[in-house]
Parts: structure tokens; C-alpha cells; sequence
């Protein structure tokens, strides 16, 4: 089978780990990678901001699942809409990664960096968390890969960087992981650190991927997802989720109403419906934050 990736090099790592999995539940199975160019690869000086949740890494990874291209797409599941076209489903969500942040500084940990400092993020979501514990620092979008950031940061161009820890350790980059965010300061984009498998929908292919789905991960993904449309948000809002099963499923969630005002709830419910503790956790916020 042929599994459409993203060219960069995170991608590509993730791609194989997708290839790993799938062996592990189908021996016999051959996986060919196949890269495919995105407009968010080629539009490297727009913002994030204005391109994420509108397609940018996804449409191409899908047009070749349409096209007969590929049998299966695999994406950073924090990087899909939360409601994929109808002819699309996913098939497998593997093992979580880490999902927290991380700030990766000269300087130290976030607390340790100077009054005025430069901190390169692209997301609102970290922006809007990590502003509320300090005011003080200044906050600058960053494209390119997560290399390319990295050696802008080591040039001076930035005081420090937020990135994702399942990144950098999907890289090999474990020295780069010195000082996580933990959720109580920013918590992640819903989905964050899992890779999904995505194909067409009651297709073969998306049946053949199950096989190789991480339960548990598939639960709290799905529980923060469900949160984030429930709130009407995409992928750029300032929303973060995390859901751990602990026998119950429990999400956390969190959303930016104004400037310097964060709504946060802690919710329980059933791992059987984490759709509904979703609902449940987006239901409490909306009730917070009133008109």
C-alpha cells in the first residue's frame, strides 16, 4: 500500500513510524511512502495563523487518497479539521507522543527568560496562555520547519522558541527538551502529539488501518476534538484540551475569551462516550464565558 506524507522531515519520521504500526498488525503488508507537496510547504512567509484549518497541509495528502494515489494519508492529528469531508474518515490514531509544549531557550526555562524578551510561536493558543503568566514578553510569529526555527533561534533571532515535544523527540532533538510546559501553564492543541491515518471513507484501506488504532489515544483525542467543535473552533483558536483515560476519561480545557482572561474546566465523564465529555467540557466553557 501507499501511504501519502508530507516531505519535511518530522513528517517523513512520522510516516514511518505509521509504516511501524501498520507491520506490527499486518507482517505481510508492504508500505510504500509517498511524498506529496502541500501550499503550506510552498507558502513557508505567511503566517500560521492565516493558514491553518483551511486545508493548507491537508488537501494535497487528501487529493491524492480521491486521486487513487495512495490508499492512506497520515497527518499530525492536532493539523486536522475537526469534521473531515464526507468522502474522508479516519481509520487508526496510534500511540500518543508527549503532548505537552515545550520552550527550548539559551536562557533557561520560561520563567527564567528576561523582562522583553522575543519568543517565536506562530499559535494563538500558546501566545494567549503564556501571556497571561507573563506580560512582559514579547511574542513573534516563526515559519519554516523545525529545524529551520531552531537555527533561527541559536542565530540570536529570538530569544526563545514554544514548539511541540513530540516534535523534537519524533527528530531525535531530546536535548532540545529541557524545559516542558506543563498543562496547568499551556495546555496543548487538542490532538497534539498523536498521528492519525486518514482514508476513504468505508473503504478497505481505513479497515486495514484500524487494526492499528491506539485505543486509549483514540479516546482522548476524540474527547478533545469533540471540545474544539462543540466550541466552533478550528485548529488556530485559541483553544487547548487534554484528556487522560484513568479508568474514567478525564478533560481538561481551555479557552481565551478576551485579553488577559482565560476560561479553564476540568471535566469527568465515561471512556466509553468521549464525544459527550467533550460536548460536556465545551458546554461548561460556553456557560463560563456567558454572551
Amino acid at each position: 500500500m501507499r501511504l501519502a506524507t508530507r516531505g519535511s522531515d518530522l513528517a517523513l519520521a512520522q510516516a514511518r513510524l505509521a509504516r511501524l504500526a501498520l507491520g506490527s498488525v499486518h507482517p505481510d503488508l508492504a508500505v510504500e511512502l509517498l511524498e506529496v507537496h502541500t501550499r503550506g510547504d510552498e507558502l513557508r512567509d505567511v503566517s500560521l495563523e492565516t493558514v491553518e484549518g483551511r486545508g493548507f497541509f491537508t488537501d494535497a495528502l487528501e487529493r491524492s487518497l480521491s486521486q487513487g494515489l495512495a490508499e492512506l494519508a497520515v497527518h499530525s492529528l492536532k493539523d486536522l479539521p475537526t469534521e473531515l469531508p464526507p468522502q474522508f474518515e479516519l481509520g487508526a490514531v496510534l500511540p500518543r507522543e508527549d503532548p505537552r509544549d515545550v520552550v527550548v531557550s539559551r536562557h533557561g526555562g520560561f520563567f527564567d527568560l528576561p523582562s522583553g524578551a522575543c519568543v517565536g510561536t506562530d499559535s494563538a493558543r500558546r501566545r494567549s496562555q503564556l501571556a497571561l503568566h507573563r506580560p512582559d514578553l514579547a511574542f513573534a510569529p516563526v515559519r519554516g520547519n523545525v529545524p529551520t526555527r531552531l537555527r533561527k533561534l541559536d542565530a540570536g533571532e529570538y530569544d526563545a522558541l514554544v514548539l511541540a515535544a513530540a516534535g523534537l523527540r519524533r527528530l531525535g532533538l531530546e536535548e532540545r527538551l529541557a524545559h516542558p510546559l506543563e498543562p496547568e501553564l499551556c495546555l496543548p492543541a487538542p490532538g497534539q502529539g498523536a498521528i492519525a491515518l486518514e482514508g476513504i471513507a468505508r473503504g478497505e484501506w481505513v479497515e486495514v488501518a484500524r487494526a492499528a488504532s491506539h485505543r486509549p489515544t483514540e479516546v482522548a483525542v476524540t474527547a478533545e476534538r469533540s471540545c474544539l467543535a462543540a466550541l466552533g473552533g478550528g485548529c488556530q483558536t485559541a483553544t487547548g484540551a487534554l484528556a487522560r483515560v484513568e479508568g474514567d476519561l478525564v478533560v481538561l480545557a481551555a479557552v481565551m475569551v478576551s485579553a488577559g482572561r482565560a476560561l479553564r474546566v476540568e471535566v469527568e465523564g465515561s471512556a466509553a462516550d468521549p464525544v459527550a465529555c467533550g460536548h460536556v467540557a465545551a458546554r461548561r466553557l460556553l456557560s463560563l464565558a456567558g454572551a
